[in-house]
């Protein structure tokens, strides 16, 4: 920890690197300014309060305002060694913020009558599970029961290998459904690489050239790339991984090959922007595409997901907002856009896990701030707490019972993370509480997030968990807890 407070402590006297300077012109990117300085300056304190708090390397952002983007800027290090300034024109890998651009050529598509959001998946992919009663907007809306390949924060040893499209398709979308299709809601990544390769089936191309034709170069997105089959250039950010609290690292990469349709675009948060006042602007596709993308799609009770296609819809004061997040190794990224205000705020981080991304953008904007988050109370509740607690008192004496964890988790608990555990954690003495904060279902497992304080500390921390339907813990990760 203390190795990265002194790098950054010195950012600010870096002179531009020939590397860094070269992207830049190559690039032919403008810094955006357009607000006033006393808008800037807020900009600016709440995103380097932040990072400060976050410990995260680094971070992008830009804003919209009134459908025009105002503001541009970087902050903290893209790269670590050699500590290298973060610059708005760097590229990002935005993970799951990708799905949107996924959904957007499957309607594309349907415009054309080559396909229709009502079709069975069987149409496509006969021999998936159920593919007769999953239809495409199930996939699109999460609503489908085929279960997520990749729900942790972490990159298990199998994602390290190369793999391709096909091969998640036959490992993970030909097991039993999770539940009924259109009976509940469950984010899984392997909707969108069922998507991903239904758009290449029908249209005939890569699913990242059809996506550089028909979205990117007409609104003149021009350094979007594909991060998953290539990786980012030195120009780019570098992404990181932190255990506990221990020192940033170089984050471990998934193998080519696993991000199809799902996560695999990169780009600078400038041209996420472009993306977003097209959202506003409904420019690209018909009325009537744009109303289903952005429309909550219902399970068949009744009830409302809050989550369209490719985009969790909601309301907050008053404002609709379409709002997603991404995460792939090393990196982390939100985006929000409130169409009636014609505003919008994109935040690009470079550190896997870190709530950064998503704090910056409730510090940037009053409608986002919400109400004080209250802790969930139930006997469930109360029995996770307890857990939790015992496997985080356990970490700061560098111990773990190994039973409790699944294959991967274990993995993950390498060598180097139990001593990063240790030495961060056990400074900081027995937590004074340990509180359930949310709880949600992904991949066939339960997701819980914990908020850990401590008697003479004032920054809390974070804990999130996966556990499986045994009660094997997929995930127990503890980062940094920001105070917005």
């Amino acid at each position: 920890m203390r190795k990265w407070i002194a790098a950054a402590a010195v950012m600010s006297v870096i002179a531009p690197g020939v590397v860094w300077a070269q992207g830049r012109a190559a690039r032919g990117y403008k810094v955006v300014d357009k607000v006033s300085a006393a808008q800037a300056a807020k900009i600016d304190a709440a995103a380097e309060t932040v990072l400060k708090e976050t410990l995260a390397p680094g971070a992008s952002v830009a804003v919209v305002e009134r459908g025009k983007i105002v503001y541009t800027h970087g902050y903290g290090l893209a790269r670590l060694r050699p500590p290298t300034k973060a610059e708005p024109w760097m590229r990002y890998s935005i993970g799951s913020i990708s799905k949107q651009f996924t959904a957007a050529a499957l309607l594309m598509l349907q415009q054309e009558g080559k396909l229709s959001l009502s079709d069975p998946v069987a149409k496509y992919f006969p021999d998936l599970t159920d593919a007769k009663d999953v239809t495409l907007r199930m996939l699109l809306s999460h609503t489908s029961g085929y279960q997520d390949y990749w729900p942790e924060d972490y990159v298990m040893p199998p994602m390290e290998e190369p793999t391709n499209a096909q091969h998640i398709l036959d490992v993970w979308a030909k097991r039993p459904l999770d539940f009924a299709p259109g009976t509940r809601w469950q984010y899984s990544n392997t909707n969108y690489v069922i998507a991903g390769l239904i758009v290449e089936k029908v249209s005939g191309m890569p699913l990242m050239e059809f996506l550089r034709e028909r979205i990117f170069k007409p609104l003149e997105m021009r350094d979007v790339m594909d991060s998953d089959l290539h990786d980012l250039g030195k120009t780019d950010a570098a992404g990181y991984q932190q255990y506990a609290l221990g020192p940033l690292r170089p984050a471990t990469k998934e193998g080519p090959g696993w991000g199809l349709g799902a996560f695999e675009l990169a780009m600078p948060a400038y041209d996420l922007a472009q993306w977003d006042i097209s959202l506003m602007d409904r420019s690209l596709m018909s009325q009537q595409s744009y109303d289903e993308m952005f429309t909550p799609v219902d399970l068949k009770d009744g009830q409302n997901t809050h989550y369209a296609l490719g985009l969790d819809v909601g309301t907050r004061d008053g404002q609709a907002y379409l709002e997603h997040s991404g995460e792939v190794s090393g990196f982390v990224s939100e985006n929000i856009v409130f169409p009636k205000a014609r505003a919008a705020i994109v935040v690009l981080t470079n550190e896997m896990a870190s709530p950064a991304a998503s704090a910056i953008v409730r510090a940037l904007t009053p409608l986002v701030l919400g109400t004080p988050e209250r802790a969930v109370e139930s006997e469930e509740a109360k029995r996770a707490e307890a857990q939790a607690m015992q496997i985080f008192t356990g970490l700061q004496h560098g111990k773990i019972d190994r039973a409790k964890f699944t294959d991967w988790c274990n993995a993950y608990f390498s060598q180097q993370a139990m001593e990063d555990y240790q030495n961060s954690l056990g400074p900081l003495g027995r937590p004074a509480s340990i509180r359930m904060m949310s709880q949600s279902l992904r991949g066939g497992m339960t997701f819980r997030d914990f908020r850990v304080t401590f008697p003479n500390r004032k920054n809390a921390l974070t804990i999130t968990t996966y556990t499986e339907p045994d009660g094997k813990l997929e995930q127990f990760l503890v980062l940094p807890a920001p105070n917005v």
